[in-house]
């Protein structure tokens, strides 16, 4: 496939020129932002509503329920979930709430199964959210069946990620949203190919933007990871691409420094960097040498303070590589292991810290840098999406 914008391999000699230089690429200008916009009920409604009741995110991977009957939930920022595979492998994501008398359909996390069940009075659904048994309906009453199936939300599944958009009378076309460049990036990676290996949840008290940001940055790796990233990824340095919703750039390792004297001449530089993606509105997606790391973040469905992050590890079916499955599982259990420590130990902290900064009366106005740039593509799209409604 040709490749969008500049080749990779262009791409990657820019950052060398950038740690030749002590530059990186910038956006055009500093932003001004206000601490409400972190803690604020009214704020917060309004991204719930106009950001994800109006445009796809992604809620998992392909893999993650490859059977007709597979299902998951899930709360999302506006209604609480089932999202499941149908018997002619598409999906869909119905509202957990029997239309009954409101019942919770489907408690448990994920599972497999060939109907719903209600707890309550036994109402019970078939995959598809289609109304299947009204217990003892001799003597219900009338009810029209066809008009009482759980509600669907607007589901896609496109380079092997399942999207959503949290309004039941949106309509979703994930392509379009996510544009010809960002669509075209997506598609040579093939990613419906591989597999999620590992996957967890994390509910924080944090806002979903600041958790956002936080795995945007390339600016704070020196100074809070030290000990960990830092010794691995350079600071402050990065390739951009800008997409107008989207973006995506490259970190180098420092695994390239040799280079920075040396002419690599024609060699392939890919070993030796990050790419990452940013799809509007709240997903990092990581292009690792040897594999893919996707981040989510969602807000809570009524407090601006609390949020969802999920960290998803998609890798190469263990069939389509050359190591066993012994080795195979071993490898990727030892990256999730150095992903969590990292996390848990060194970016939880800072940002549950952060967030109980920001409800100070007397915060302040704060600024993006130049050199923020994803950061700053996020927050621009994210007002553009409040400000269209």
């Amino acid at each position: 496939m040709t490749e969008v914008g500049a080749p990779r391999e262009e791409r990657i000699r820019r950052t060398l020129d950038h740690l030749r230089n002590d530059t990186t690429d910038e956006f055009a200008h500093t932003t001004w932002f206000e601490p409400e916009e972190f803690t604020d009920t009214a704020v917060a409604k309004r991204e719930r509503d106009l950001v994800f009741g109006r445009v796809p995110s992604i809620v998992a991977h392909g893999s993650e329920i490859p059977r007709a009957g597979d299902f998951f939930t899930l709360q999302l920022p506006r209604n609480n979930v089932i999202v499941v595979r149908q018997r002619d492998g598409s999906v869909k994501t119905l509202v957990n709430l029997c239309r009954h008398r409101g019942a919770m359909v489907e408690k448990e996390e994920k599972g497999r199964c060939r109907l719903f069940s209600c707890p309550y009075h036994r109402w019970s659904y078939d995959t598809d959210g289609s109304l299947r048994t009204i217990t003892r309906d001799n003597t219900f009453g009338a009810a029209e069946r066809a008009e009482m199936g759980l509600i669907s939300l607007p589901t896609e599944e496109r380079h092997g990620f399942i999207w959503v958009i949290d309004d039941a009378d949106a309509e979703i076309d994930v392509a379009s949203w996510l544009g010809p460049e960002m669509d075209a990036v997506l598609a040579s990676y093939h990613l419906e190919s591989l597999v999620t290996v590992r996957g967890e949840g994390f509910d924080e008290p944090v806002n979903w933007k600041i958790m956002q940001d936080a795995f945007l940055d390339g600016y704070h790796i020196q100074y809070a990871h030290p000990n960990t990233a830092a010794k691995h990824i350079h600071t402050n340095v990065l390739a951009f691409d800008d997409f107008g919703r989207h973006c995506r750039f490259i970190a180098p390792r420092k695994s390239i420094d040799r280079w920075i004297e040396e002419d690599p001449g024609d060699r392939s530089l890919a070993d030796h960097v990050t790419e990452t993606h940013f799809l509007l509105p709240n997903s990092t997606l990581l292009r690792q040498p040897d594999h893919f790391q996707l981040l989510t973040f969602r807000p809570h469905p009524t407090d601006p303070q609390r949020s969802r992050m999920e960290m998803r590890l998609i890798v190469p079916k263990v069939e389509d590589t050359e190591m066993t499955e012994e080795r195979w599982t071993r490898l990727w259990d030892k990256n999730w292991e150095i992903l969590l420590a990292v996390l848990h130990a060194e970016d939880f902290p800072l940002l549950r810290d952060s967030q109980v900064s920001m409800a100070s009366a007397n915060a302040g106005r704060m600024i993006l840098g130049r050199n923020e740039v994803a950061n700053q593509v996020f927050r621009r799209g994210v007002q553009e999406l409040l400000a269209q409604h």
